[in-house]
């Protein structure tokens, strides 16, 4: 009789370890899914034929290693005349510009090149274990005959490990192991329509884009609240699963002891 209670209690105890390594297994690919991508997160609208402040937002998904570079590239199919970064403290960005195959035509002036990739290096900075950077940048003129931008990003450790967030999420798939970042557009609003535009409005139009963009900034809060709620209650959810199968693994086990 105690060999069979010791082969069950160990029988019981098996059972418990794997519940737990079960549980621990979905946590962390919860916590994978959530926080570790890098992304393109909008400050307000980003609707087609206007302007819009958008961040990078760069995690570090590494224990052992700062991130000391990033590197977002831009399509040319649907090129954009204005890219321009906004200074963080501690990185050197550097904005490289490529020759069009066809000129953009933008306040009635044709533009032969545009922006092909914008470079952060750190430079008294890194991104460190458990933290996360945001790269601010003002983009304009957004395309009108696309609903969608894939800002391919590339990532750079201190210890010379290169992540490429580039694969695109293909309609009907599982998400990719590295997915790059998307800009979802919005429907074109009346105020920053691509057609309206002439030679002469150039200066206010400008001036208006500024504006825009000053605005928008104060829904930047609401969207890091946002953010932040989210995430609070991702980790209360994969809490909740934890105590629901440890509770159950408990319950077997006090049955199979009673029952001996």
């Amino acid at each position: 009789m105690t060999d069979s209670r010791v082969s069950v209690s160990r029988v019981s105890a098996s059972r418990v370890a794997l519940a737990g390594g079960i549980a621990l297994s979905s946590v962390v690919l919860l916590s994978g899914t959530a926080f570790a991508h890098v992304s393109v997160q909008p400050q307000g609208e980003a609707a087609k034929g206007g302007y819009a402040t958008v961040n990078i937002k760069v995690p570090n998904e590494r224990d052992n290693a700062s991130t000391v570079k990033v590197e977002v590239n831009f399509p040319l199919d649907h090129p954009l005349a204005s890219v321009m970064p906004q200074p963080v403290p501690g990185w050197k960005a550097e904005v490289t510009r490529s020759k069009l195959a066809k000129p953009l035509e933008l306040h009635g002036k044709k533009i032969n090149e545009a922006v092909s990739k914008v470079t952060w290096t750190a430079d008294g900075s890194k991104i460190g274990p458990g933290q996360f950077q945001q790269f601010p940048l003002s983009l304009g003129r957004l395309p009108e005959d696309v609903d969608q931008l894939v800002l391919k990003a590339v990532q750079t450790y201190d210890n010379k490990e290169v992540v490429r967030w580039i694969e695109e999420q293909k309609e009907g798939a599982e998400e990719p192991q590295n997915p790059a970042p998307v800009l979802k557009l919005s429907a074109a609003s009346d105020d920053h329509h691509g057609g309206a535009a002439t030679p002469t409005a150039s200066p206010s139009a400008t001036a208006d884009e500024k504006a825009g963009h000053e605005d928008r900034t104060a829904s930047h809060k609401e969207t890091a609240a946002a953010d932040s709620s989210d995430t609070t209650a991702r980790i209360l959810g994969v809490i909740g699963i934890l105590v629901g199968v440890a509770g159950v693994a408990f319950g077997v086990l006090a049955g199979r002891r009673r029952s001996l």
